[in-house]
């Protein structure tokens, strides 16, 4: 498979495919595509990783799409103004991504539920108490809030992270819960009472723009 990622902040992977290769997706995320290309809409797995996926945030039944009788052509436009980021998976290299936060990918890799450790992680992070899991082995593009900013953190390294703008990390890292220092912090500081924090080593990407905060700016406009 060849791609080309186009269009941010307003972006669309183009993928070029060989006769007989396969992309997976999930459901509605086909935006255009040459007529060769066949849609075959299967569980991917079977019915347990269909429920996993479905508390993953993700439809419980994918999109498969085959070329036919020579190559083909398909595309996925992301559903937010962002970035579309790709990664190669790879068996010793999973990633976790926020939920919701997969597009496509080659059929080699498999969407599944990550759970949070800790349960405050969960319950208080903003990502999720449930991410999603990339694993397996291909190419996997993931939708990002926003534009997307990388940082490598080392053995030891952590970084704070506001509500929801965690979009993606190494599974070799972790987060946890701290809360934000100081009564006056906590009150008047408009920071929420948690923070979290992501510990090394690996890669995180950071997202700008958080589907969450735009939601909560706007019904705060519509509350006035």
């Amino acid at each position: 498979m060849q791609y080309k990622i186009l269009g941010e902040p307003l972006p669309v992977v183009v993928c070029s495919v060989a006769e007989g290769e396969s992309l997976i997706t999930e459901r509605g995320s086909m935006s255009w595509m040459s007529p060769n290309m066949d849609m075959q809409t299967t569980s991917n797995g079977g019915i347990g990783k269909a429920i996993g996926r479905m508390f993953a945030g993700e439809a419980m039944f994918q999109n498969r799409y085959t070329a036919k009788n020579g190559p083909g052509e398909i595309a996925f436009a992301s559903s937010f103004p962002g970035s579309i980021r790709a990664f190669e998976i790879t068996p010793d290299k999973p990633i976790i991504v926020q939920k919701s936060g997969f597009l496509a990918s080659e059929e080699g890799v498999t969407l599944s539920v990550h759970f949070q450790k800790k349960i405050a992680s969960g319950l208080f992070g903003g990502e999720g108490f449930i991410m999603q899991k990339l694993s397996g082995n291909g190419i996997a593009f993931i939708e990002i809030d926003g534009y997307a900013c990388e940082y490598t953190l080392a053995e030891g390294q952590s970084m704070i992270v506001d509500t929801g703008y965690l979009a993606a990390m190494d599974a070799t890292c972790s987060i946890e819960i701290v809360t934000v220092p100081g009564v006056k912090n906590v009150l008047f500081g408009g920071e929420g009472l948690f923070n979290t924090v992501v510990h090394g080593p690996g890669k995180i990407l950071l997202q700008t723009l958080p589907i969450t905060a735009v939601a909560g700016s706007l019904s705060g406009l519509f509350s006035k």
